[in-house]
């Protein structure tokens, strides 16, 4: 199968360079979907916290306009003695097309049961950083 292809025959979009100089740029994250109200609002914070770390311009009233929206989508998965968190993140322009998408997961120690109780700060951290150095990266590739 070619690079970029999926299963359906569909092509998957490749990146399109940011058009806004990285000093210009401003990111709206919108609601994570998937995960609980919890997760999500301390997944926020984290990701708050290092986009401040990194110079990263974040708009943070709802509905504000901003140069690109950040959209994340969280599932998680668990076993005996671990849990998983898959990640996507999608930025989007004004007019809903997508960009770039940042994605992976990250592990948790854990047992059986809800996936997410047994996701830990240490995880969404890790989640937090890792985004917010791959769009930094994006937004610095032009």
């Amino acid at each position: 199968m070619p690079p970029g292809e999926l299963l359906n025959g569909s092509a998957q979009p490749q990146a399109v360079r940011p058009n806004v100089a990285p000093d210009k740029a401003t990111f709206a994250f919108d609601r994570f979907t998937g995960a609980p109200g919890n997760v999500s609002d301390d997944l926020a914070r984290y990701v708050a916290t290092v986009a401040s770390q990194k110079n990263l311009k974040l708009v943070r009233r709802v509905g504000a306009p901003a140069t690109y929206r950040v959209k994340g989508f969280l599932s998680a998965t668990g076993s005996q003695d671990s849990s998983v968190v898959f990640y996507v993140f999608d930025i989007v322009d004004a007019n809903g097309n997508r960009l770039q998408r940042i994605e992976g997961q990250e592990s948790s120690e854990g047992g059986t049961g809800d996936p997410w109780a047994h996701v830990t700060r240490d995880t969404l951290e890790r989640i937090a950083a890792r985004s917010v150095v791959a769009i930094e990266a994006w937004l610095y590739s032009s």
